[in-house]
């Protein structure tokens, strides 16, 4: 048994003995610029708006997504956490609404690079974290890789996000099929959340998840839930480029309200969907809103 497997089986078991555990929830996607941070970062938003305590690990090594959302610059990341002997708690950066962060930086490259006591070193921070956040969301790198693997087989729960663009689709069900055929891959321990972003109705996105959900069960046995869609926004774009999350810059806009939904699916479990159709005043709104 390999290092990693190791660590899943931990993770895995200590979730299972303690009915106080955070609620672990992995953000993956098949190829880069699909949304993916996005979600992760809205996510905690909508669920501190709720009186969560949300935490966010960011695992895309060396790419920084969370803390240019945030617009925030971490004074510490995980590898001074792995390697020069600071505290878990001290390589959390507050973000907005008091949601904490943890940069994964660039000194670590994935999780097969690491010693077992480094290993074991980084699970013996999950009762801490247990008492720092209700909700742990890891936002992976993107692709298939085997840093994005671990993270996914060792997440109780995974949202995947996918565009309705063919490459996107595609891309989504090689992944899948990876996870499906591997060996450390327990389908009835994780339940696999669709998220279609980027759509331009609600029809669209239930097509996204019913096109993956579809290969999957015929060719892979499984099957995947639906959380909801994310439509096609400006306010979105607009919220991106000044660095704030879009839930906080334009709380009433599509996305937003999109992703409130699915943070209410998340955690009731519930599946309904927000409608992408505006009225003439609304449309307006969005348009000059676009143009600040």
């Amino acid at each position: 048994m390999d290092q990693a497997q190791q660590l899943r089986n931990v993770i895995k078991m200590h979730n299972q003995n303690n009915q106080n555990t955070a609620r672990v929830v992995t953000v993956t996607s098949s190829k880069g610029g699909v949304g993916k941070s996005n979600l992760a970062v809205n996510l905690a938003v909508q669920l501190r708006k709720l009186g969560k305590r949300v935490l966010i690990f960011d695992a895309d090594f060396g790419l920084a997504n969370v803390e240019v959302m945030f617009g925030a610059i971490p004074q510490y990341n995980l590898s001074d956490f792995i390697y020069r002997g600071k505290g878990i708690r001290d390589i959390i950066t507050p973000g907005p609404m008091e949601i904490g962060f943890i940069s994964g930086g660039s000194g670590i490259m994935g999780l097969n690079n690491l010693r077992r006591d480094q290993i074991m070193y980084l699970v013996k921070t999950i009762n801490e974290l247990n008492d720092l956040a209700d909700f742990i969301i890891i936002d992976t790198g993107a692709g298939i890789s085997e840093q994005v693997l671990e993270f996914v087989l060792a997440s109780p729960e995974v949202l995947l996000v996918s565009t309705p663009e063919p490459s996107s689709l595609t891309d989504s069900y090689s992944l899948l099929k990876t996870l499906y055929r591997n060996p450390g891959f327990m389908e009835g321990g994780t339940t696999i959340h669709v998220v279609s972003n980027r759509v331009g109705s609600a029809e669209e996105g239930k097509a996204v998840y019913e096109k993956l959900n579809s290969v999957v069960s015929q060719f892979l046995h499984g099957s995947l839930n639906y959380l909801g869609m994310v439509p096609q926004d400006t306010a979105l774009e607009k919220a991106v480029r000044q660095q704030k999350p879009v839930s906080m810059l334009e709380p009433n806009s599509k996305s937003a309200r999109a992703f409130e939904v699915l943070t209410g699916n998340l955690l009731n479990g519930t599946h309904n969907q927000v409608g992408v159709r505006w009225g003439i005043g609304q449309m307006f709104s969005s348009l000059l809103s676009s143009r600040k």
